[in-house]
C-alpha cells in the first residue's frame, strides 16, 4: 500500500504540475513526456528503487493495459478534435497514408532491424510492425497547443491527427502476421489473417465502434432535447463511452483501439456546436491526465541493461530507424498527398512520426505471445529514442517553420 500512495502522489503531482506550467512547456524542449519518463526512470528500481513495478504482480499487462487505456482516450480526443466530415473529405490522403505509407514503414522498419540486430527476418518484421504506427500520444505535441496552432496550418495537423488516429488500431494486423507465421503452420495462418483477423477484429471492431458512437451521440441528443441532461453527466459521457467501447470491442474479439477511433467519429457527425466543444475540452483534459501515468510506468520499467547490451548496434538500429522509417516515405508520396505537398510542409510531416504508446503496447503484447523478449527490449528501445528525438524537436522545428513561411 505504501509503494501505491506514492504511485499516486507522484501521478498527482507531475498533472498539477504540467498543468500549472502548460504554456512554457509547450513552448518548451522538455516535453511533458520526457519528464514523466525520466521521473519514473528516477525513482524506478535502476534508479533510488523508491518504486518496482515488478513487485505489483505482472508489471507487462500491467503496462499493457495502461497502454491500452491511454490509446483509447487519446484516439477518442482526435476524432472529437478534427473537423466534421475531414476524414470523408480526405478520404484519398489518409488511403495513400494507411494503405501505402504503412505498410512501407513497416517493411523498412523491419528490414532495418534484421540488418542492424541480425536477428532472425520474422522476428525482425514483428518489431518493425510493433513500432510502424505514428503514435497519437506524442504527436499530439506537433498537433495541439498555441505553438502548432500559430505556426503550422490546419491542413498539416488534422492530417498526421487522423493518420495517428487510423493507423495505430490498423498496425494489430501488420503485429498479428509474424506472430501467425511464427506459431502455426502457413497455410492456416495466412487464412486465419484474412478471415479471423481482417474480417472480425478489423471490420468488427469498426462496425461495433461505428453503431457503439452513433447510439451514444442519439442518445445525447434525445437526453438533450428532453431536458435529462446536466453539466456533469455531459462531461463524463465521451469517457465513458472510450471505456465502453474498449470494454466491449475486448470482450467481442475485435481490435478495440480501434473500434474506439471507429466510435469517436461516429459520435462526432451526430453531436454538433457546443456538444462537440464541451465534448473535446473533456477528453483533451483527460488526455493529459491519462498520458503521463503510462510514461511514469515506462520509465519505471525501462530494461537498462538490456538497451546496453545491444551496445552500437542498438545506437545504430534507433538513429536508422528515426530516420528512414517514415521521412522517405512521405517524401516520396507527397505527391499523393495535397495537404503536405509542400517541401518544408513535407519535411514536417516526414519527421513528425513519432513513436510512443501505441508501440509500448504492441511490443509488449507482440514479446508474450511469441515468447521472445528481444522484442519488448528493441521496441522499447526505439520508443525511448523516439520520445527524447521528438520530444526535443517539436517545438523548435515548429517555430522554425513558422518563421521561414511568415518570410516567405
Amino acid at each position: 500500500m505504501t509503494e501505491f500512495n506514492i504511485a499516486l502522489a507522484l501521478v498527482g503531482g507531475i498533472v498539477l504540475v504540467v498543468g500549472l506550467l502548460s504554456q512554457p512547456l509547450d513552448r518548451s524542449w522538455a516535453s511533458p513526456p520526457m519528464l514523466a519518463f525520466a521521473l519514473g526512470a528516477l525513482l524506478g528500481p535502476q534508479g533510488v528503487a523508491l518504486l518496482d513495478p515488478f513487485h505489483w504482480g505482472n508489471a507487462h499487462v500491467l503496462l499493457e493495459e495502461t497502454a491500452r487505456l491511454t490509446l483509447g482516450i487519446s484516439l477518442m480526443g482526435i476524432a472529437l478534435r478534427l473537423p466534421p466530415r475531414y476524414p470523408l473529405a480526405h478520404w484519398r490522403s489518409v488511403l495513400v497514408l494507411l494503405a501505402i505509407g504503412m505498410p512501407a514503414m513497416f517493411l523498412i522498419s523491419g528490414w532495418l532491424t534484421h540488418w542492424v540486430l541480425g536477428i532472425p527476418l520474422m522476428t525482425a518484421l514483428l518489431i518493425g510492425a510493433c513500432i510502424c504506427a505514428t503514435d497519437p500520444v506524442l504527436s499530439s505535441s506537433i498537433v495541439t497547443g498555441g505553438l502548432a496552432k500559430d505556426n503550422l496550418p490546419g491542413s498539416f495537423r488534422h492530417l498526421l491527427s487522423t493518420e495517428s488516429g487510423a493507423n495505430d488500431g490498423l498496425a494489430y494486423p501488420l503485429v498479428l502476421l509474424p506472430i501467425l507465421l511464427m506459431t502455426i503452420p502457413t497455410s492456416a495462418a495466412w487464412t486465419e489473417w484474412l478471415i479471423k483477423v481482417w474480417a472480425w477484429e478489423v471490420g468488427g471492431a469498426i462496425g461495433v465502434g461505428a453503431l457503439l458512437g452513433w447510439l451514444a451521440g442519439r442518445s445525447l441528443n434525445w437526453s438533450e432535447t428532453k431536458g435529462f441532461l446536466d453539466q456533469p453527466s455531459f462531461l463524463s459521457l465521451t469517457l465513458a463511452l472510450t471505456v465502453l467501447v474498449l470494454g466491449a470491442g475486448k470482450l467481442l474479439g475485435t481490435d478495440s483501439i480501434l473500434a474506439v477511433f471507429a466510435a469517436g467519429l461516429a459520435f462526432d457527425q451526430v453531436v454538433g456546436g457546443k456538444e462537440r466543444s464541451e465534448a473535446d475540452n473533456v477528453q483533451e483534459a483527460m488526455n493529459i491526465f491519462i498520458t503521463l501515468p503510462v510514461f511514469v510506468l515506462f520509465g519505471l520499467m525501462a530494461p537498462w541493461h538490456e538497451w546496453l547490451a545491444f551496445g552500437w548496434s542498438g545506437l545504430g538500429l534507433v538513429v536508422l530507424v528515426l530516420l528512414l522509417r517514415r521521412l522517405p516515405v512521405i517524401l516520396a508520396l507527397r505527391p499523393l498527398l495535397p495537404p503536405v505537398r509542400g517541401r518544408r510542409i513535407s519535411l514536417v510531416m516526414g519527421w513528425f512520426g513519432p513513436i510512443g504508446v501505441s508501440a509500448l503496447f504492441y511490443s509488449v503484447m507482440a514479446a508474450e505471445r511469441a515468447g521472445d523478449d528481444v522484442i519488448w527490449h528493441a521496441g522499447s528501445l526505439v520508443v525511448f529514442a523516439s520520445v527524447i528525438a521528438h520530444g526535443m524537436t517539436a517545438a523548435p522545428f515548429a517555430k522554425l517553420y513558422g518563421r521561414l513561411e511568415s518570410r516567405r
